[in-house]
């Protein structure tokens, strides 16, 4: 599915912006004050590290948290690389930290065959903790950044079982993370809006009280029967408050681009360009050449991104094809170690990976497109600059040992140093709390 990958290159080839080792002349003012106080710049040196697994060692110049093309100071900060390769740092486009029972006891999962099987498990799980969502979506969240992440579009389920528990938990852990994380959270209604009387309220509520940053949706023909309502609902709360769409669509065939069709007339009516984002959308890889083409044309037109997890090949979305229609396209590890699978790391390197391993890719320029779906894809999908090492991009950059970008994502190898912002938040696999 990623074949042709010269659609989806771009940032994985830009050189990196450095300066030479020898380089330590002064700045020029404007570069160390910072604002019109005239405070003086935080500025690192991170030094020998390989952008994009370049042949030659070199520094990289970090000014208040962004890429510097201009010389260090004199007295700057140094941090040595020690030669390794520096990759920008990864974005989960797609997460459920809420539910996750990580770096808790072993909990043992039944059968189940349909989304309410799993709702139920849910509430079971969730009614048996002891630890807090806090507490849980922090240890995950954290270990994320350890593996390399710089954000997260975080998925917190709302219904009357969990009250507003779950976005609130979540919160807690993105304040205790907003030097390391850049998460966005979306009140999920996972026991669907409809069929679940007092979902819609609560919804409102977290919208209202400014809680979240997205309002979500799941399956409103196939699970909630209701595909009006459900969508009426959602984009008539996002509409007042000013709040972005994230959808959960697993519906397959006419049911799913039904779905789709409503999502982008909404988008539409209600100038919602830019905010609406579709989670898995199932229904799109199984479409001719001829019926993606059209149906990528009107969500290009609507600017709606599109979020994958990489499942199965054939559940994977046509990623090259989707961008060749201006779609967003990212990347997520969606539930870790919760009630649906006992499965999951967070661990965005490692879905790279994975994505392509399900699409059957060999080749180095398909593997950097991997990486290059993981990274900058879902900052496109969360509005986020890309960590490209250009001057003035966010020094959001992971160090590991390696010979080339391609043989990383094969290898997966630990990661020696994540920086956000030009500060070094985690080392040899460990977040620095």
């Amino acid at each position: 599915m990623l074949a042709g990958a010269a659609a989806l290159a771009g940032a994985t080839a830009t050189a990196a912006t450095a300066v030479p080792a020898s380089a330590a002349a002064p700045v020029a003012a404007e570069a160390v004050a910072s604002g019109a106080s005239g405070r003086r710049a935080r500025t690192v040196v991170f030094r020998n590290v390989r952008p994009f697994g370049a042949a030659k060692a070199r520094d990289l110049v970090v000014v208040d948290g962004r890429v510097s093309d201009r010389p260090a100071p004199h007295g700057a900060k140094v941090v040595d690389g020690g030669g390794r390769i520096a990759l920008p740092s990864l974005v989960d486009a797609h997460i459920h930290p809420d539910k996750t029972t990580w770096g808790g006891s072993w909990v043992s999962r039944r059968p189940a065959s349909a989304i309410a099987d799993y709702v139920a498990q849910d509430v079971e799980l969730f009614r048996g903790q002891r630890r807090p969502v806090a507490e849980r979506a922090y240890g995950l969240m954290s270990h994320a950044v350890s593996r390399g992440t710089r954000g997260m579009r975080a998925h917190a389920d709302v219904a009357p079982a969990y009250g507003l528990a779950g976005v609130e938990g979540v919160a807690a852990a993105r304040e205790r993370l907003r030097h390391a994380l850049d998460v966005q959270i979306v009140a999920f209604p996972q026991h669907g809006v409809i069929r679940t009387p007092g979902t819609a309220a609560l919804l409102e509520k977290a919208a209202r009280e400014g809680l979240i940053d997205m309002i979500g949706g799941i399956d409103p023909i196939g699970f909630d029967n209701a595909l009006d309502d459900q969508l009426d609902v959602v984009f008539g709360i996002a509409d007042r408050h000013g709040v972005g769409v994230d959808i959960h669509l697993h519906d397959r065939g006419e049911k799913g681009m039904k779905a789709i069709r409503g999502i982008v007339e909404r988008t539409r009516a209600l100038s919602l360009a830019g905010k609406v984002t579709v989670s898995h959308v199932f229904c799109l890889p199984g479409l001719t050449d001829r019926e993606l083409g059209a149906i990528a044309t009107d969500l290009g037109d609507q600017d709606i991104a599109l979020t994958t997890v990489a499942p199965s090949d054939s559940l994977v979305l046509p990623i090259a094809r989707l961008r060749e229609h201006g779609v967003r396209v990212g990347l997520g590890s969606d539930g870790v170690r919760d009630s649906w699978s006992p499965f999951g790391n967070a661990d965005m390197m490692h879905r790279a990976h994975i994505l392509g391993w399900v699409t059957d890719v060999r080749l180095d320029d398909e593997l950097r497109d991997c990486y290059d779906v993981a990274a900058h894809g879902g900052a496109d999908v969360m509005g986020l600059a890309h960590a490209d090492f250009t001057a003035g991009a966010p020094a959001d950059f992971v160090l590991v040992r390696g010979e080339c970008l391609p043989q990383v994502v094969v290898d997966m190898p630990r990661r020696d140093m994540v920086v956000h912002g030009g500060v070094v938040v985690a080392r040899d696999g460990e977040f620095l709390a």
